[in-house]
């Protein structure tokens, strides 16, 4: 923003390498570039300031679909003067000479020329498709065709107004058809995750069988060895009474 001191009849102006001023004087231009530093006369002059970095807007367009079902596009769109003598021409960005703050809201009224083409861009957009393929092909189709679309733009281009990106933070549906969508995927891998647990259930319960069933085998066997030695004893011993 400007700085603007005042001596007497006479003021300074010393403004930032990020704003293009323009001084005019009887409806003429007297002196245009950026970073700017000259003394002037108040009641001669006039000043607009045009901030020349780069800015961003908030897009939030809630639309409906083909089939009638709520849309909502969220992100933000880069956009740059790329012609502050003529934006000015167009647009008042003229500074109060007393303070160097400006006398209107230039920005919001650019932003709002922004945010009405977009937004008509996406409610089209939107309600040319249905929401399951809204939803499938994701923001990024969207967000070339407001690319496009702004890039084109006449009404941007007539007031020295270029728009240097498009981002889509979101698109999404309703809370209620979200959670609808939901509901079969949540289903799904409910069902999967039911049937991993039963087959890990029949595993350790097929282990424990098989366990089991080894323990009684090892039982068996050693029952089956202890008689023999008994019957081996047996015999030994009525050999010994005989003999």
């Amino acid at each position: 923003m400007a700085t603007i001191r005042n001596l007497g009849p006479v003021a300074q102006l010393r403004s930032e390498a990020s704003s293009h001023v323009i001084r005019y004087r009887n409806g003429r231009i007297r002196q245009s570039g950026r970073g700017l530093v000259f003394w002037f006369r108040p009641e001669t002059a006039s000043i607009s300031e045009v901030p020349m970095d780069d800015r961003g807007t908030t897009l939030f367009v809630r639309g409906r679909s083909r089939d009638f079902q709520t849309v909502v596009v969220q992100g933000t769109i880069g956009w740059r003067v790329v012609d502050p003598v003529l934006l000015a021409s167009r647009i008042d960005f003229s500074l109060g000479l007393r303070t160097g703050r400006p006398q209107g809201e230039p920005i919001e009224r650019i932003e709002a020329r922004l945010g009405g083409i977009a937004g008509q861009t996406v409610l089209q957009a939107i309600g040319g498709s249905p929401v399951g393929t809204l939803l499938d092909a994701g923001p990024e189709p969207l967000r070339l065709t407001l690319e496009a679309v702004l890039g084109a733009a006449p009404a941007l281009a007539e007031i020295g107004i270029a728009v240097v990106s498009v981002r889509l933070t979101n698109l999404a549906p309703s809370s209620e058809l979200e959670r609808a969508l939901q509901t079969p995927t949540f289903e799904a891998l409910q069902q999967k995750a039911d049937a991993a647990t039963f087959a890990r259930r029949a595993l350790a319960v097929e282990k424990e069988r098989a366990i089991a069933e080894n323990e009684l085998e090892t039982r068996t066997e050693l029952a089956r060895q202890e008689a023999v030695l008994i019957a081996r004893e047996a015999e030994n011993a009525r050999d010994r009474a005989a003999g």
